[in-house]
């Protein structure tokens, strides 16, 4: 084997290890609240607690992934979420009231990702060859959406016979082992030295990322694009298991199931962006799945007016559905960053690309969680899936996002 699939292979899979016990935590933590209280406040509340953190510190995290040893900082990230998550088990186990606790605890963690998410974008090109990172990241997503199948179904079945506390034990435990392949099966491939090397302070830093990205014409576009979209996502990403609770009913299964039909959608798309990447302009295929998704969002909205014997089953359908187009989505743009960003910027722009990602969503949740409490899920679905339909044919008028590999980047 290649020295760089070794090497490549080794982190995927401490990655993936990784993968799987958060998935555990945050699949207990929101059915929990999602079943116990049925409340859209509360789970604003929880959502808001799990990205503020994150949206102060993801600038500062950016710099250091330019700055400092990314591997290195992948593991302390991990340590730091284990030993946080680790600290709720203990506090659960003591008698601490759940609720103040998991919006703490979601806080904590965001903390953690903030640090993680910029340094494994911006640490996996410095692995894999530039044309090989497309096929890579759809591997990446396949994999990962394999065990979030498989998350979700051990979530559902450990939740039947066991106290939520219990799965944060899982999670520490899978959180070492990810560390220990890291630290010990994969090199340090920080780039930065010499002239390249961010040497000023934290602020002026952070502002010369603000600028480069502000100056990147393509990027700044791209960046506005997929924040829109984020926020018309939202409803979809983040309300679907209270839908499914109210309308279809709010047994354990239910939420497994709706959460395995989007993960196995993700690893089929995972497996087809890694067979076929996609037409040469990147763009197109966002597009597509940009319109898929508006489709399974208005379905979402539509699926629960139908006869009951057929309704649930064609709701998972849609929820497959908009699984299979997510890779197709986010695969590209991630490889439209890496190919288009200096190499001494790509943690700091990717820690504005973690803010948007982890940010506009939940602040959407500000309105459409209220929302939620005064109306029906269902139009406010409908509407938002009407919106996406309508940046599909927006976007192709600007020249930039239209062609990017003829776009000016400075």
């Amino acid at each position: 084997m290649e020295s760089w699939k070794r090497k490549t292979a080794f982190f995927l899979a401490g990655q993936t290890v990784s993968l799987f016990g958060s998935s555990l935590v945050q699949y207990a933590l929101l059915w929990h609240l999602t079943l116990e209280t049925r409340s859209g406040a509360v789970m604003t509340g929880y959502i808001i607690c799990g990205f503020l953190p994150g949206l102060v510190l993801s600038p500062f995290a950016g710099v250091w992934a330019d700055r400092y040893d990314r591997k290195k900082l992948i593991v302390l990230a991990d340590a730091f979420i284990a030993l946080v998550t680790l600290a709720a088990a203990v506090a659960l186990f003591s008698g601490a009231p759940e609720i103040p606790l998991f919006f703490a605890m979601a806080a904590l963690r965001s903390a953690g990702g903030a640090v993680h998410q910029p340094c494994v974008g911006a640490f996996l090109p410095s692995l894999v060859p530039e044309e090989q990172l497309t096929r890579v990241n759809g591997i990446n997503g396949g994999i990962q959406s394999a065990l979030m199948i498989a998350s979700p179904m051990a979530a559902g079945a450990l939740l039947g016979f066991m106290p939520v506390s219990a799965i944060f034990f899982i999670d520490v435990f899978t959180a070492l082992i990810a560390i220990a392949i890291l630290a010990f099966l994969v090199p340090s491939t920080h780039p930065q030295t010499g002239a390249e090397a961010p040497s000023g302070g934290y602020i002026e830093e952070i502002a010369a990322g603000m600028k480069y990205i502000r100056d990147h014409r393509f990027l700044k576009e791209l960046f506005i694009y997929i924040g829109i979209l984020y926020v018309l996502v939202s409803p979809a990403a983040f309300l679907t298991p209270l839908q499914t609770a109210r309308s279809f009913g709010p047994e354990y299964w239910r939420l497994t199931a709706i959460e395995i039909a989007f993960s196995l959608g993700m690893l089929l798309g995972g497996a087809g962006i890694a067979m076929y990447p996609g037409p040469k302009n990147r763009m197109k295929t966002i597009l597509a799945a940009n319109a898929v998704m508006a489709a399974c969002t208005i379905g979402l909205a539509l699926s629960p007016v139908l006869p009951p014997a057929a309704s649930f089953s064609v709701y998972l359908g849609f929820m497959g559905l908009f699984g299979v187009s997510m890779p197709f989505l986010n695969t590209p743009s991630t490889v439209l960053i890496q190919e288009h960003v200096d190499n001494a910027y790509l943690g700091r722009v990717f820690a504005v690309f973690g803010i948007l990602s982890g940010s506009l969503m939940p602040l959407a949740m500000l309105v459409f969680g209220p929302l939620s409490d005064a109306l029906k899920l269902e139009p406010i679905l409908a509407a938002t899936g009407a919106a996406m339909f309508i940046l599909v044919l927006l976007v192709p008028l600007n020249r930039r996002l239209r062609n990017p590999a003829s776009a000016e980047e400075r």
